[in-house]
């Protein structure tokens, strides 16, 4: 175990990670929010490519374990934290300014290297779902090797309930998953499914009673996985990801610059401002 195999509270504001407490070659990366639900906000986004470099750069860590503090994983990205920076990016007023498509574009884009991030990473990741997993969580996990969840998970692609087109990754991956016909279903829909269709469809491999019995079984995965020969589990890998790297590259760039000429729109405001007064939202398709 290196010196480093210790929990380092306080690093990072959106996570804490463990090394080494239950397996010497595994380490756990816990969200923590900061915001409600381990909501994904400007911390998480800018931390999460700094967490996987970090763990890629520990010789001892094999495998990781991605959980979510509490009682869910992530409601995903957390809008009032976001919202400073969307509003950035909503016309001042009618005269064309080209320059500020160019500003979502580098914007999602620079956003998406936290999912990236992860699925880019050298070290193999385990995802321990427990309670709602929803949006960017889903995202999260879709970029992870192996994901398991407890009786009482739920998924849900929900960004087009919120008038954004998915863009942080899940469009692209989860068809490898999961199918297309089950992805366009909760992409098109922001529909909820449970943990017993999650794992017939295979988003999950695993289903455990409760929370403390995801976590149980992710790390089981992870040990098993640190236990193999770290060149051989790294070349399994790669040439797994080899297969899908090149169509998921070309979904995520495609969607970000849809978004870029989309995602300032009257509908998009229209679905944030009915969050946050509950109630109904009324789209124009504007």
């Amino acid at each position: 175990m290196s010196d480093s195999d210790t929990t380092t509270p306080g690093e990072y504001a959106s996570v804490r990670i463990e090394k080494g407490t239950r397996h010497p070659h595994v380490a756990q990366v816990t969200l923590i929010g900061p915001g409600r639900n381990n909501g994904m906000g400007p911390d998480f986004w800018a931390e999460m490519p700094r967490v996987m470099a970090e763990l890629d750069a520990d010789p001892e860590i094999r495998a990781a374990v991605i959980a979510g503090d509490g009682r869910n994983f992530s409601y995903g990205l957390d809008l009032m934290a976001m919202m400073p920076q969307f509003m950035e990016f909503l016309p001042r007023d009618k005269a064309p300014d080209a320059s500020r498509n160019e500003r979502i574009l580098d914007f999602v884009e620079t956003m998406r290297q936290a999912i990236d991030s992860v699925a880019a990473a050298r070290t193999p990741t385990i995802a321990a779902v427990q309670g709602r997993c929803i949006g960017g969580a889903m995202d999260l996990i879709s970029a992870c090797d192996v994901r398991h969840g407890s009786a009482d998970s739920s998924y849900s692609v929900r960004e087009v309930k919120v008038g954004i087109v998915a863009d942080m990754g899940s469009l692209g991956r989860l068809p490898y998953i999961i199918g297309a016909g089950l992805t366009r279903e909760l992409a098109l829909t922001g529909r909820d499914i449970d943990a017993e269709t999650a794992l017939r469809y295979g988003l999950i491999t695993n289903v455990a009673d409760d929370a403390a019995g995801v976590l149980d079984s992710a790390h089981a995965t992870a040990a098993e996985i640190a236990d193999n020969p770290p060149l051989v589990v790294r070349g399994t890998r790669e040439v797994l990801n080899r297969a899908t790297e090149g169509p998921i590259r070309e979904s995520n760039r495609y969607v970000a610059t849809w978004n870029a000429g989309f995602l300032a729109s009257a509908d998009m405001m229209e679905a944030v401002s009915a969050a946050l007064e509950k109630r109904d939202a009324t789209y124009t398709g504007r």
